[in-house]
């Protein structure tokens, strides 16, 4: 597993595709009770999500971003 730094560029094109999730209704926080999105890592093919406490389900989430790269078959 990799972590991307903030000055990726894939960085800002991961945050937006997650505010774009249904769950997430734009926002890419989704703040409830000191709990954000927390990004995990990335392994060749997902960015790794995980939220402890999602105000829409109350409950941890995970959501696995695929990598754009992959999409094209980049090693």
């Amino acid at each position: 597993m990799e972590f991307l730094d903030a000055n990726n560029p894939e960085w800002s094109d991961m945050w937006e595709e997650l505010s774009s999730y249904t769950i997430n209704h734009g926002d890419p926080m989704c703040l409830n009770h000191n709990a954000c999105w927390e990004y995990m890592g990335s392994t060749k093919d997902h960015h790794h999500l995980r939220h402890n406490k999602h105000p829409k389900t109350q409950q941890v989430e995970f959501i696995y971003i695929e990598r754009r790269r992959s999409l094209v078959g980049w090693l």
